[in-house]
This record gives C-alpha cells, sequence and structure tokens, in this order.
C-alpha cells in the first residue's frame, strides 16, 4: 500500500540519519543540542505511526456481543456465548499481531481489592434479621445479590453466602490462585477452551452439571479477573492497532472493575451500543448505555458512535414468511432508532456535526444466520458491513496519523544541523520567535479566556436548575411505588459504593450523576462546540474528560459521609431510614452550596488548562493551538518579529505540529531562511 511505502521509506531514512550522526560524532564531548537532536530522531525512529484504535462493544447481559465479535473475526466460538445468560464477566481486550500464536493475559484482583469486594458482597448478601421480616420477602430483591452468592460460591463453595466475613477471609479458596496467568497456544480453538473458566460466569447450569471437569472447576477464577488481554494472528478481519474491548454490561459491583469499566468507555475511539432486537425499542438498559457513550462522545476521545442491534432472525414466523419480514423489520427498527439517535445527538451538538450525518448510525445484525444461511444471506446479516466500517475507520485515522509522523519526520530531518553549533537558546531567540510566541501566547489566553466566558451563564443556570430538581432525581433513583421488597439491599449497596451501583434489576444507579444532569443539560452544546478544546492533541482531550466528569465526583465527594452512615443502617424499616438519611443530606449540601462548589471545580479544572509558561513545552503547545485556530497546520517564522503575525506561506520546512505537548520542533535560524 502507498501508505506503507511512504512510513518505510520515512523510517529508513530516519534510521541512516541516526546511525550516520551516531558513528561520526564522540560521545565523550558531546553538545546539549546534538544530543537534542540525537533524541529527536531516536523517539521518532521507535515511535508507531498509529496509537491503538479502541472499539468498545458496549451491551447488556445477553445482548450477543461475544457471538458478534466471533463473527467478525470468522471464529464460531473463540469467546465464550451462552443465550441470554451474562456469559462474559469481566472485560477482554483482542488485539491482532505479528505473532503465529494466540495468547491471553489474564489479569487478577490485587489481595487488598479482593479483601474490600469480599467484605462488600458478605454485606450485600446478608439476609435480613427476623425483625426486618415486615420489610424483606422471601425471594425478593434475590437477582440483584445473585451475582454476589455466585461469586462467594466458586471460590469457597456452597453455603459461602451464610459465612461471616472474617471466616471467609482465613478460609483456603477452592480455586487455584496464580499470581499471573499468561496462555500462549497455537489454535484459536484451544485457547477458546483453556480461556473460557477464566472469562465466563458460573451459572445455574454450571452448578447443575455433575460432569463437570474437576480441573476446570478448579480453574473457574472469574470472580477475581480485573480484565483480560487476547492477542491473536495477524488477520484481515482485525487490522494491525484495532482493539476491541468486550464491555459487559452496565458497570461492576467491584469498584477496581467499575473504575475499569468507565475508564474503557472514555479511551474507546469508537464505541457500539449493542442491543437485542427484542429489547432494543424503550429497554431502560439499552437507554443507560447509549447515555454513558453520548457522554463518552463528548468528552472528546470517542469520535464515531453507532448503534448495533442484534439477533435480528428472532422472529416467529412460518419458514416461508421469515427472510422479507426481518428485512422489513430491520428497516423499521432502524428507521426508528437513527431518528431517535440523531435526536439525542441533535440536542447537543452543532447541526453540521459528522455523525448527525453519516448514512449508517445503525446496523441490523445477526451472528447466529451468519453462520447458519438459513433465512439471510451473508450481506444480509450485515456483519460484512461492520468488517466494512472497522477498516474505513482504521484506515481514516492511520492516514491522518502517518501525515502527522511523516511531516514531523521531515520538519527535522529539513532543519540544517548547523544550527547544533550555536546554543539552543541564542536560535531560540535570533529566530525572531520569542516575541512572536509571547504575543501568541497572550492573545490565545484571551481567546480562551473567553471560551470559558461561555460557559459562565450555562453553569449558572445548571446549578440553578441542579437545586430545583434534587429531590426529583432522588425520587425517580431511590423510591419505589411498587414498594420497597428487596429494595433494601440494593439501596444498601448505593450507599456501601458511594452513590453508584451497577444493579442487575435496576440498570445502572449513579445518585451522583443524576444530580449534576441539569447541569450537563445546560453545558453539553458548549462543550460539543468548543473548538479550542476539541482539536487539542489527545493529552489535552484527556484533561477536558476529566473536567467533564468533576461534576460528580465533586456531588459525590461532598456526600460520601452520608453513604458511608446509611450503609451502617441495619433493621427495623432500614430501607425508609437509609433515605432518610440520603434526602436530608443532599436538602443540607444543597442549602451549603453543592452544586455552586460543583461548577467552581469545573472552572478551576478549566482555568489549569491555561498554563502561562513560555518553557518549550508550553510554546509548543500554544503556537501549535495558534496554527490549528488560524486554519494552517503549519507557521513559518519569517518575518515573525517584525509582522507579529503567521506568515502566509506554508512553511513546513520549518514547523510541524508536536507528537505530544512537550514535544517541540525548532525552526532554523533566522540568518539561514
Amino acid at each position: 500500500l502507498p501508505d506503507e511505502t511512504m512510513e518505510s521509506t520515512v523510517r529508513k531514512v530516519l534510521n541512516t540519519t541516526y546511525e550516520k550522526l551516531t558513528n561520526s560524532l564522540s560521545q565523550d564531548n558531546i553538545s546539549d543540542e546534538i544530543k537534542y537532536l540525537k533524541n529527536r530522531l531516536l523517539t521518532l525512529k521507535e515511535k508507531s505511526s498509529l496509537d491503538p484504535i479502541y472499539i468498545g462493544l458496549f451491551g447488556s447481559t445477553g445482548a450477543g456481543k461475544s457471538s458478534l465479535f466471533n463473527a467478525i473475526i470468522e471464529q464460531q466460538f473463540f469467546l465464550p456465548v451462552s443465550g441470554s445468560q451474562a456469559c462474559t464477566s469481566c472485560i477482554v481486550q483482542v488485539s491482532s499481531s505479528r505473532s503465529k500464536n494466540y495468547e491471553a493475559k489474564i489479569h487478577l484482583l490485587s489481595l487488598q481489592e479482593w479483601k474490600e469486594e469480599l467484605k462488600n458482597l458478605v454485606q450485600l448478601v446478608r439476609k435480613p434479621g427476623e425483625e426486618e421480616e415486615g420489610e424483606e420477602e422471601e425471594g425478593k430483591g434475590e437477582d440483584d445479590v445473585g451475582e454476589a452468592v455466585q461469586k462467594l460460591q466458586a471460590l469457597y463453595g456452597r453455603d459461602a453466602e451464610k459465612r461471616p466475613y472474617e471466616d471467609l477471609l482465613r478460609a483456603k479458596p477452592l480455586v487455584n490462585i496464580p499470581p499471573a496467568k499468561c496462555i500462549r497456544l497455537e489454535g484459536a480453538k484451544e485457547l477458546s477452551d483453556k480461556l473460557d473458566p477464566y472469562v465466563r460466569c458460573q451459572s445455574d447450569k454450571d452448578e447443575e452439571e455433575a460432569a463437570l471437569e474437576e480441573e476446570k472447576a478448579k480453574m473457574r477464577l472469574w470472580p477475581l479477573i480485573k480484565y483480560v488481554e487476547v492477542t491473536i494472528p495477524k488477520s484481515d478481519m482485525i487490522p494491525e492497532g484495532v482493539v476491541f474491548m468486550d464491555i459487559p454490561g452496565t458497570g461492576d459491583y467491584n469498584s477496581k472493575r467499575d473504575e475499569m469499566w468507565k475508564e474503557s468507555i472514555n479511551k474507546c475511539s469508537v464505541i457500539w451500543v449493542i442491543s437485542d432486537i427484542e429489547r432494543v425499542l424503550g429497554d431502560k438498559v439499552h437507554e443507560v448505555l447509549l447515555k454513558e457513550s453520548i457522554k463518552a462522545y463528548q468528552g472528546g476521545m470517542c469520535s464515531d458512535i453507532a448503534l448495533v442491534v442484534t439477533k435480528s432472525d428472532k422472529l416467529h414466523l412460518k419458514e416461508y414468511l421469515r427472510h422479507d419480514a426481518i428485512l422489513e423489520r430491520n428497516a423499521f427498527v432502524k428507521g426508528k432508532k437513527i431518528k431517535g439517535l440523531k435526536t439525542k445527538l441533535g440536542r447537543i451538538l452543532p447541526s453540521d456535526s459528522e455523525i448527525l450525518n453519516k448514512a449508517d448510525l445503525v446496523y441490523t445484525v445477526s451472528a447466529k444466520e451468519y453462520w447458519r444461511k438459513k433465512y439471510m444471506n451473508k450481506e444480509e446479516t450485515e456483519i460484512p458491513k461492520l468488517r466494512e466500517y472497522i477498516r474505513n475507520i482504521f484506515l481514516k485515522e492511520k492516514k491522518k496519523l502517518l501525515m502527522d509522523y511523516v511531516t514531523e519526520a521531515l520538519s527535522i530531518l529539513r532543519n540544517d544541523v548547523s544550527f547544533a553549533l550555536l546554543p539552543l537558546q541564542n536560535h531560540y531567540q535570533q529566530s525572531g520567535l520569542e516575541g512572536f510566541v509571547e504575543d501568541k501566547i497572550e492573545a490565545l489566553e484571551k481567546e480562551i479566556e473567553k471560551c470559558f466566558a461561555q460557559l459562565e451563564q450555562p453553569l449558572n443556570e445548571g446549578v440553578k436548575q441542579a437545586k430545583l430538581s434534587h429531590q426529583k432525581a432522588f425520587s425517580r433513583l431511590l423510591t419505589r411505588d411498587t414498594g420497597y421488597q428487596g429494595f433494601h439491599m440494593t439501596l444498601k449497596a448505593v450507599c456501601q459504593k458511594n452513590g453508584v451501583y451497577a444493579s442487575r434489576v435496576f440498570a445502572r444507579i449513579d445518585l451522583n450523576s443524576a444530580l449534576a444532569q441539569p447541569i450537563y443539560d445546560k453545558i453539553d452544546p458548549m462543550f460539543a462546540t468548543n473548538i479550542i478544546l476539541r482539536t487539542l492533541e489527545r493529552e489535552i482531550l484527556k484533561k477536558k474528560m476529566a473536567v467533564y466528569q468533576s461534576l460528580p465526583l465533586s456531588i459525590q465527594s461532598d456526600l460520601k459521609p452520608y453513604y458511608e452512615e446509611a450503609a451502617k443502617i441495619q433493621g427495623l424499616r432500614s430501607c425508609q431510614r437509609m433515605q432518610n438519611i440520603l434526602k436530608e443530606n443532599i436538602e443540607k449540601e444543597t442549602a451549603v452550596g453543592m452544586f455552586e462548589k460543583a461548577k467552581e471545580k469545573m472552572k478551576m479544572q478549566l482555568q489549569e488548562l491555561k498554563v502561562r509558561d513560555t518553557s518549550p513545552c508550553s510554546v509548543g503547545l500554544y503556537l501549535w493551538v495558534w496554527v490549528v485556530l488560524c486554519g494552517n497546520s503549519t507557521v513559518s517564522t519569517e518575518g515573525a518579529a517584525q509582522s507579529k503575525l503567521p506568515s502566509q506561506n506554508v512553511g513546513q520546512r520549518y514547523w510541524s505540529k508536536p507528537s505530544a505537548p512537550w514535544d517541540v520542533q525548532f525552526p532554523p535560524r533566522a540568518d539561514t531562511m
């Protein structure tokens, strides 16, 4: 391919230049300037031209994420599949490499992380006492603690949920727990078989299977797994550099895994929201996942969202009617979901946003029919269409990053090495760049200040609305019109986890985000259109994400003492008492400025993005941002000292966009231009 030829040629030139420079100079008496040039060359020749492109498969229990992924890579049973049951128990990352082997690295919770989870699990499954019998009914709420029971039984045997925490802490687990685990095999089927007990949730069916292999049972480490990295040999189905992330459910009860769940979503370049066709219209969990995906898009790291509707072959009709009926329903679902998704995105994005004008926002797929081909051909299953989507995303990103890489390399190679004969500081001053950049930093800060000022009014309006609506948010999440049978344990879990709980029954409960939502409703359009922050580098986008997520974290910090107090409540009418503690103290914190404090923290973090520093790091960053705002990717310093403005002549041989804010390419001396 032309892109590969270009990269190969540039790397050869970089290697040759570096070797010649190293061989021709004495290592004992080398100037700082030459060291700088060598280090820049070394960094570039070792640097990858393509950052990983993370594609997140984000779906609810039984949505068919694993089956979909297996079809995409043309391996029917690679990741474990199990009908409508929760099967994949942790985040699984899959990428390709040039190795001939299949490899899986299994990362476990640390001992301290497991102790924390064990304590919470025991509290969660603890049966209410006799004085609470009027509040809790046998069998109610079991869905919400079922996974906790399964985890305890998987590691400590039957009736483990009835044993106290101290007893379990001293007990020897039934499974063999290695310090780390890496599996390397030549075949996909062999790796899948070995991987199965580590990533598959234990189900009731597993417990009832008398023929379950004893050795396999001893390896059921899924309660202790933090995440799994899988590498497969080079494949046409997964371009090198693309990383798939199978992200299960709506989070995790374990704090570390839930944190990873959130981080995984936030670092995805592309998010696929996966939903079963029978649950896609109006399903509560689906809406939660879609909302989280849109938040990730708002944060800046995610550049594309698609809704993938699975199991499109599920239709109970006579065989001769099924083909046309499937395609007709697919078209109906697509039309309805595209309209709904564009409406949601349209509320927070400019009308000319690329994602709003995409032809394909929704895919209706059938992994089962892809293999079976009974009612649909392969093209109609839309699996090939998703592969093409992956390839287009990859080529688009690779081309952009490759051009950045090549431009950066050329900017160094075209610099006359003679600049290094003068002290770097003299070169910096002689070029006239220092005064030019100082002026541009000042002008840029004024522009940034204008952008921040535009957030002031929406923030104030959002705070005002949040203070008026916090009681509604509380009631919507933590009260039940149908009674509180079984809700006691869910509410206790919410308190134990400081207001955030991935419930199996009620989807993801996040009281802190719900309280902050009125503020987001007001500021979301500003975050979507902020050109300065949207065009900054990846490192700055991460900071933007932290700023965007600061509101619920600030609220959580203020409410944490009350969550802890409520989590300790036991006995008669405990559910109502926990609600009262939370409700009264949310009211109290609102009165003393909880929402205003969250607003000020967000503003403070925004201000921290303005770094008043003329070090090489900041100079490179600010000049690059200025260039972006001017609409150029490069700038010449010729005449800069006199005009104080970037030259209209695009001087690619002088400046290129840094690969990171701290990577600066110095222009040649003014007397050599």
